[in-house]
């Protein structure tokens, strides 16, 4: 990454200013501008999450903030309301509260004296997702979005649910959160309010597993902070930016098609990061892609962004399977329209032999997984974390029916969504349908290039779920997460059906048996009719501002291991997200934390599932630390879900809280 340093112009940092909101409350902010915006006013760029902006985010916030203000503009990063060093307290996701400080705040940075009264609101995964919804609020000072890894349907395509399935990442976020809800505020900012603000947090921040979990269908919960509810209610400019590796790519393609004011889509190779930090590589100059946005937007110059095709996208290349990539072979595209006219869906047929699109025999297939395919699934949403990519397919493919075109004659794109047109039968009133795509080399070895999920109650409504019939036979459509991808000539295309992908997704109730008519299904990929040209200078190397000094403890460290028990039979995969231990230099602040996440489940019992999850968070200063401990435990039997939590903070190592959490909360429909 190039280090542009010194900056182009002198940089004034506040570490910490207090925004009053009507309500009294006083919302925490760290803000970079060019130096002399009090007598020569900016624009201004807003990000508005709870990640902390003293400590958790503050290296990545050193890395792209300076260099925005470097362009001309004041950078806000704002905590949430009782997060980090803000007042008050946060009991969920995208509370109505939560968007009107976003409006109040926006308000707020409009009227200072460095401001010019234009504000732009930028974010990735949260604050991509409030950007979304607070523009759909339409503050007047606001002037355009950049949105990252966000989405604009809470319930279908969020880390939640996945076609009504509970995903296992539904488990893990809420454990992240759970850590990241017990910290207190720095009392070096704060002064001695910060113990009784932290006890507000530990005291009524609650379970929000619990909540979640309170919702299995897509009602108002949902449906509330899910802008594709009425996407006309966003007027300003839209950049929307995913990666194939991120849980968040289908929405970039929805709002390019939905929005009708200019927006802009881009999805790289990436995992769920910025795409100057961009794993798996190409990582870009994004801050410069960035600033071309706001310049056109905010200071009315004209930079070519607004003339450019409304889509770019990475074509991936071939990559024999692995568990992660440091950088994909592939091409930059533009895509004229979405939808593209040069892009059109192709049907495969599937026949009883095992044939997709060959033209063999029609008849019915059955399929009962063993629940440990999925083992081999990765994560919902990659962080680019060894391990949290999928491997390859042909051990799940072994639970699995299995669907193959003949070697290719040449070379075919994919640029979009593939859908499975799946006609059935199941010998359950609940079960569902996970369905792979993958691109099979000579040699056998098989990746997985798109994916899907189905609850088979949810076959018509996410909102209004209808168990099944045993023995009736209906079609439903299955939808993959959309990819661009090349299969290469030689290679072959091979369909996954099974009726589990834990834990991916948690299983049904009960072992299920899908029946499969094959003369009735077909799979349906989007294959340009052409091949794409390629864009040849898309973007340069990545660059950003000066790192921020730290003192290292101890470095961050991911780990993925799949484990067995040989005496009972559990199959499990463990996980460890350790963020590292580490003091910042100029604020004397030390901090450090390690997740950890187990999941396992017996190979013939979906009611034996597990999920186990664990964060441990300390903070210090010379006469001040502390630790928090979280731990969160989900099962389930046939008819309900069982959750179990704990809470323990310490302060100078004295228990200051122990909380615990036991709740039940009957299936829906899952």
């Amino acid at each position: 990454m190039k280090i542009d340093h010194p900056l182009p112009q002198t940089i004034h940092e506040i570490e910490h200013l207090e925004i009053p909101m009507p309500d009294g409350t006083r919302l925490a902010a760290r803000i970079w501008m060019p130096e002399g915006s009090e007598t020569r006013p900016v624009p201004a760029i807003l990000e508005f999450i709870p990640y902390r902006k003293n400590d958790k985010t503050l290296e990545r916030d050193h890395a792209r903030a300076p260099w925005m203000a470097a362009q001309g503009y004041a950078y806000v990063r704002v905590d949430l309301r009782g997060t980090g060093e803000s007042e008050g307290l946060m009991t969920d996701e995208y509370t109505e509260e939560e968007l009107q400080d976003g409006c109040d705040v926006i308000a707020w940075i409009a009227a200072q004296d460095w401001c010019d009264g234009g504000v732009g609101i930028v974010g990735i995964s949260w604050g991509g997702f409030n950007g979304l919804q607070l523009a759909a609020l339409r503050p007047p000072a606001l002037k355009a979005v950049v949105t990252i890894c966000s989405t604009d349907d809470r319930y279908a395509d969020d880390i939640h649910y996945m076609g009504g399935t509970v995903l296992g990442d539904h488990l893990s976020w809420a454990s992240v959160m759970f850590g990241i809800n017990s910290l207190p505020p720095d009392p070096t900012h704060v002064g001695d309010r910060w113990r009784a603000m932290w006890e507000e947090r530990l005291d009524g921040s609650g379970l929000w597993l619990e909540n979640w979990m309170q919702h299995q269908t897509r009602d108002d919960f949902w449906k509330h902070g899910s802008v594709c509810e009425n996407f006309a209610d966003i007027e300003v400019p839209v950049y929307a930016v995913s990666g194939w590796a991120d849980g968040y790519c289908r929405s970039v393609f929805r709002l390019v098609e939905n929005l009708k004011g200019p927006v802009k889509g881009l999805v790289g190779p990436w995992a769920h990061r910025y795409p100057y930090l961009g794993e798996p590589g190409p990582a870009i100059d994004w801050l410069t892609e960035e600033a071309r946005w706001w310049d056109q937007w905010m200071k009315g110059r004209d930079t070519g962004i607004a003339d450019e095709p409304p889509l770019r996208v990475f074509l991936q290349d071939h990559a024999k399977p692995q568990t992660h990539y440091d950088s994909r072979e592939g091409r930059w595209i533009d895509v004229p329209s979405w939808p593209s006219p040069g892009i059109t869906r192709e049907a495969f047929a599937l026949d009883v032999e095992g044939g997709l699109g060959i033209g063999g025999a029609d008849g019915v297939l059955e399929i009962s997984s063993p629940l440990w395919v999925g083992r081999h699934g990765g994560k919902w949403c990659s962080y680019g974390h060894p391990g949290d990519q999928p491997g390859d397919q042909r051990r799940d493919d072994a639970g699995s029916l299995t669907f193959e075109t003949a070697p290719l004659t040449e070379d075919r794109h994919m640029v979009g969504d593939a859908n499975l047109i799946l006609t059935f039968s199941v010998d359950r009133s609940v079960a569902q349908v996970a369905v792979r795509l993958m691109d099979v080399a000579p040699c056998g070895a098989a990746t997985r290039v798109s994916y899907g999920l189905l609850n088979l109650t949810h076959r018509d409504s996410h909102e209004h779920p209808e168990t099944l019939v045993p023995g009736e036979t209906y079609t439903v459509t299955v939808p993959l997460k959309h990819v661009a991808q090349t299969f290469r000539a030689g290679h072959r295309i091979r369909l996954g059906l099974s009726t589990s992908y834990f834990p991916i997704a948690w299983p049904a109730p009960e072992p299920v048996t899908l029946r499969v008519v094959t003369e009735q299904s077909r799979l349906e990929l989007p294959m340009c009719t052409a091949a794409p040209d390629v864009v040849e200078v898309a973007f340069g190397p990545p660059r950003a501002a000066q790192p921020l000094e730290l003192d290292v403890a101890r470095a961050p460290n991911a780990t993925w291991h799949l484990v067995e028990d040989v005496d009972t039979g559990r199959l499990g995969i463990e996980v460890t997200d350790d963020e590292g231990a580490a003091t910042i230099v100029r604020q004397g602040f030390f901090h450090a934390a390690r997740g950890r996440e187990r999941y396992s489940i017996l190979p013939d019992d979906p009611t034996s599932a597990e999920g186990e999850t664990s964060w441990t968070h300390e903070m210090k200063r010379e006469d001040w630390s502390v630790k928090t401990v979280t731990r969160t435990r989900m099962t389930s039997t046939a008819t309900e879900y069982h959750l179990t939590a704990r809470l323990e903070a310490f302060l100078n190592d004295e228990c200051v809280r122990d909380l615990d959490w036991d709740v039940r909360i009957p299936r829906d429909h899952n």
